[in-house]
């Protein structure tokens, strides 16, 4: 059977970064073992929209929000509700993202013990201004010390850092980044810094007090990374991640695969097979609500179920992020329809997309104006009889 995911959402954070727009919420207390045993009922919720026929658990992936808040026995507890709903595979791969403070790293040891075996800690920043600036609670010598830690304890680590960030240089970002590479995980994500909607970041940009790196500087930070990476043995498999060979995030892999995954806790999103019908899932997003709809009927999940050419249109989008090559022999096959040839002619000719033997994929050029192609390529066209 097709690989298979979960994802659970702890919506929980110590502070709301300004410029995160995920569904994350501060809270004084919470009962952690309260919030675990309502994700383990609304894990075996979406089990039973799977029915009987049930495939096997590759990846299991705690984000956020800021897991690394939970306790171990309440991870655990998540794990074990898992296990007993799907099959496990023997080499899941288990990762929990994790912040450097202090008190959260002091779980590391609980975290292991209950089965995680991949980190990918919030790092952002590696100097403390520009920490502060972001929101974030730790200083640059803390996350080097989580970084430290975590290589000591998970067969598995990664971590995340922000560029093109408010005054930045290339030659700070670029120095940042061989400091970061010098750690030799296996695994980093690195993203450029985008003014989403609704943020703290969003209303200072808008105001002139936030002012980011003109786009062409941007562009060459974007492509500086791509080529730093690549050199050291981590090259780029999806737009903004890294990876030594073999060292791909499973779970990452399975959303841009278009593969069916469970999405449990507040805000969380999920697509599965049940029958002949894919379906989109959609928990509660506002904490409260969830946790009261998961213990009065056992489950938050809207249901939709996706038509064939949506989910085409889905995988397009989800695909052409990566830089492996999308066999379009196999996509008109899964889905019968396929983009638009004039499209992809077109995009060939400006040099965006490369096209042979069938393999699609976007050129090193294109990676800088995906959501350019996405919109022409998403135009797509059923596969004649």
């Amino acid at each position: 059977m097709k690989p298979f995911a979960v994802y659970v959402h702890w919506p929980f954070c110590a502070r709301k970064c300004p410029y995160c727009d995920f569904n994350s919420h501060v809270r004084d207390r919470y009962d952690d073992m309260r919030w675990a045993r309502g994700i383990a009922r609304e894990l075996r919720a979406v089990a039973e929209l799977q029915g009987p026929d049930r495939p096997a658990v590759h990846s299991i992936f705690f984000g956020g929000g800021t897991p690394s808040l939970m306790s171990g026995a309440a991870a655990a507890h998540v794990l074990d509700a898992i296990a007993e709903t799907w099959t496990v595979s023997d080499d899941a791969e288990i990762t929990l993202e994790a912040n450097p403070n202090s008190v959260e790293r002091g779980r590391f040891q609980d975290y292991r013990a209950a089965g995680v075996n991949r980190i990918s800690i919030g790092v952002q920043a590696l100097n403390d201004q520009d920490l502060r600036e972001l929101g974030r609670l730790h200083s640059a010598e803390d996350a080097k010390a989580a970084i430290r830690l975590a290589a000591g304890i998970f067969p598995r680590v990664s971590f995340d850092l922000i560029y093109a960030r408010p005054r930045q240089t290339l030659e700070q970002w670029s120095a940042e980044l061989e400091e970061a590479l010098s750690f030799g995980t296996e695994h980093l994500s690195l993203y450029q810094l985008t003014i989403e909607p609704g943020t703290a970041y969003a209303t200072l940009h808008r105001q002139g007090r936030l002012i980011l790196p003109e786009e062409d500087l941007a562009a060459v930070m974007f492509e500086t990374t791509q080529n730093v990476c690549a050199r050291a043995g981590l090259p780029p498999y999806e737009i903004s991640n890294h990876a030594r060979p073999g060292a791909e995030s499973r779970h990452n892999l399975t959303y841009w695969h278009y593969d069916d995954y469970a999405g449990v806790g507040p805000g969380a999103h999920g697509r599965i097979t049940s029958g002949e019908r894919r379906l989109a899932t959609q928990a509660e997003r506002l904490p409260e609500k969830w946790l009261s709809a998961v213990e009065e009927t056992g489950s938050s999940l809207a249901q939709t179920e996706i038509r064939t050419e949506e989910a085409a249109e889905e995988h397009l989008l989800m695909a052409v992020r990566l830089t492996e090559w999308l066999d379009l022999t196999a996509y008109r096959t899964r889905w019968g329809f396929e983009p638009s040839r004039q499209a992809i002619r077109r995009l060939e000719q400006q040099g965006l997309l490369t096209l042979e033997n069938d393999q699609l994929a976007a050129t090193a050029a294109g990676r800088l104006v995906l959501n350019s192609i996405i919109r022409e390529l998403a135009a797509l066209e059923p596969v004649a009889a």
